[in-house]
């Protein structure tokens, strides 16, 4: 009899364990259908985008910053040795260096300051540099980092073809990647074939079909390398002065920007260029009120009718060409209103204000910054090593 009240005890036990089990395995497969739903309704372009890959552990990192936090990783912000420790505690997503902050470096000099940088940081920086060759270069000119500075990927291609652009192109990430640097924001995908055009020296100076190969092999190489390129400047620059000194009001048809200037922008997209950077011309034939890097009609053509799922950062907001149109701190609510994922900005703390006070008013919505930071945080893990 004891034995058979003990065999019935025992199977009363394990009925109730198997239940108990049952219905807690059934509630964690609720949350994770409903944690699932949530991605689909907010998250699932960016969970199946370029960053796919790197999405869940971005999401786990963005899921426990604060809306402070979320905001800096924002803003790619010209970098000031003087001003990084103040800046660290506004959490910056990284800093664009110029020539003058290799001047005076040594490589290993340069390394260690990075360094120190990065541990007053709480998140992963990425520093970017426009390292084109040819007419804009802010490393190579430098002997401390080469003997002689790159010469412009034209030079290299009408030189030797693709193998002598490519051999450059590697030579070009690894000793970025060697000083810490992992974005280039390069090539030039601009269309220019007039000498006198202000952009044409900075180009390829070829036709679009030839000009679109060419950008294919670039972001290619770049990504064999593991250093992030980025084609500007959308939607074309075309023969428009120089958005530095002034603005540029760009009259050609949209036809035109179909036909041409947007083909060598699908040739990166095509080959997974991860970011695309926007100028700050106005396009009247689409929008003719705002400069491109400030019009939702503008960042939409990026991403509804070429189809990219990468990073859209905007040239610095304190050019003159946006001055002409809005103060500085209504530019970055435009530019965060119009879908740009990232700001290069050389007045950080204001537009971190800014965005901040945008977000209290319900001006601009915490969901957008959600996602600008999913993209931004997932772009870095692709590119960043451990």
């Amino acid at each position: 009899m004891k034995k058979i009240i003990i065999s019935l005890f025992i199977l009363g036990l394990g009925a109730f364990l198997f239940i108990t089990f049952s219905q807690q395995k059934k509630t964690v497969e609720t949350k994770k259908e409903e944690k699932e739903t949530v991605l689909t309704e907010i998250e699932l372009e960016i969970k199946n985008s370029i960053f796919q890959e790197t999405f869940e552990e971005a999401k786990e990192i963005v899921d426990q910053m604060t809306l402070e936090e979320k905001i800096g990783q924002l803003f790619l912000v010209r970098y000031d040795k003087n001003m990084v420790s103040k800046y660290a505690s506004y959490h910056p997503g990284g800093y664009i260096l110029f020539a003058k902050d290799f001047q005076n470096h040594t490589k290993e000099s340069f390394k260690k300051e990075l360094e120190r940088n990065q541990s007053l940081h709480r998140y992963s920086l990425i520093y970017a540099v426009d390292e084109e060759g040819g007419y804009v270069t802010r490393v190579s000119r430098f002997p401390a980092f080469r003997k002689e500075k790159f010469s412009s990927p034209k030079t290299y291609y009408e030189k030797g073809g693709y193998p002598l652009l490519e051999e450059t192109e590697k030579e070009k990430a690894l000793l970025l990647k060697e000083l810490g640097i992992d974005w280039n924001l390069a090539p030039v995908a601009d269309l220019s074939t007039n000498p006198e055009d202000f952009i044409y020296i900075r180009t390829f100076g070829k036709e679009k079909e030839e000009v679109k190969e060419l950008i294919s092999h670039m972001v290619t190489y770049a990504n064999q390398n593991k250093i992030a390129s980025c084609l500007k400047h959308f939607p074309g620059y075309g023969n428009n002065k120089d958005t530095h000194t002034g603005s540029a009001i760009d009259n050609r048809s949209y036809e035109n920007f179909v036909e041409n200037d947007f083909i060598p922008f699908i040739g990166g997209i095509e080959a997974n260029v991860p970011s695309i950077l926007v100028s700050h011309n106005k396009v009247m034939s689409m929008d003719e009120n705002l400069p491109a890097s400030l019009s939702p009609k503008v960042i939409g053509e990026l991403r509804n009718t070429l189809h990219f799922t990468g990073i859209i950062l905007t040239d610095d907001l304190d050019m003159a060409a946006v001055k002409e149109y809005t103060e500085k701190s209504e530019a970055v609510t435009l530019a965060i209103h119009a879908g740009n994922d990232m700001i290069i900005t050389s007045d950080f703390i204001p537009m971190v204000e800014e965005i901040k006070s945008a977000v209290e008013k319900k001006i601009i919505k915490e969901e957008t910054i959600d996602q600008a930071v999913l993209r931004i945080m997932a772009f870095k893990k692709m590119y960043q090593e451990e």
